[in-house]
């Protein structure tokens, strides 16, 4: 009795698990068991996560924001004036309070990513289904230039708050070179946000292709441990 007590307790459990996994497996247009958005929004969310930790953009070489460059990324004139200043000490601690900066804007940055998925047709995307990250391309291509204007007060504002802002305007009082530079606010923020726009999209990118892999993910494993999987 109690043995089949158990068998029936077991089916109840998988009718009720496959009903759950049925919500969300395949739409025709999406394999993997996520439909494009919901893909993507996670993956933002799990990459914004990550980011808005202190420091993580700082640790993380591959994205890890350079002082402020106005034309050319990390080169020119421009970048051997910071780089000169930052090998004399002057500029010591200005590049982890930008990246200090970013990670504060990641952290508020969640709803309007979320939004602009929301606004994604993977009607307008042929063949992104079958790259690992291409979702995350599609997202960039449909979407930088919103993102990047609506990241740009978050960033304006940790900028201010961390005062880098008032760092440079100091610096620049005290050092010729630097007031030739030619930077102020707006270049500031422009090249900050940019830069910051790249290290999210690298992370979305990554959280796209392991999520690809394993769709489910904790789900999934829960669900073969209840049925003993």
């Amino acid at each position: 009795m109690a043995e089949k007590l158990n068998w029936n307790r077991r089916n109840i459990l998988l009718g009720t698990g496959a009903l759950g996994l049925a919500a969300m497996l395949p739409a025709p247009a999406y394999a993997q068991g996520f439909s494009l958005t919901s893909l993507l929004g996670k993956a933002s969310d799990s990459a914004l996560d990550q980011l808005a930790q202190p420091g993580a953009f700082y640790g993380d070489e591959a994205i890890r924001i350079g002082l402020p460059i106005i034309g050319k990324k990390r080169g020119g004139l421009l970048g051997s004036i910071l780089g000169a200043g930052r090998k004399l000490g002057i500029l010591d601690g200005v590049t982890r309070r930008i990246n200090d900066a970013a990670g504060i804007a990641a952290g508020e940055a969640k709803p309007i990513f979320r939004d602009a998925i929301g606004d994604l047709s993977v009607a307008d995307a042929p063949g992104i289904i079958s790259k690992g990250d291409g979702g995350t391309r599609y997202l960039r291509s449909s979407a930088n230039d919103t993102l990047q204007s609506k990241l740009s007060p978050l960033v304006d504002s940790a900028l201010e708050e961390l005062g880098v802002y008032g760092e440079f305007e100091k610096l620049s009082s005290q050092h010729r070179f630097i007031s030739a530079a030619g930077l102020n606010r707006e270049g500031i923020n422009r090249s900050v946000t940019d830069q910051g726009l790249d290290g999210i999209f690298s992370y979305i990118g990554k959280e796209e292709r392991a999520f690809r892999k394993n769709p489910l993910g904790d789900v999934g494993k829960a669900l073969g441990d209840i049925f003993g999987n």
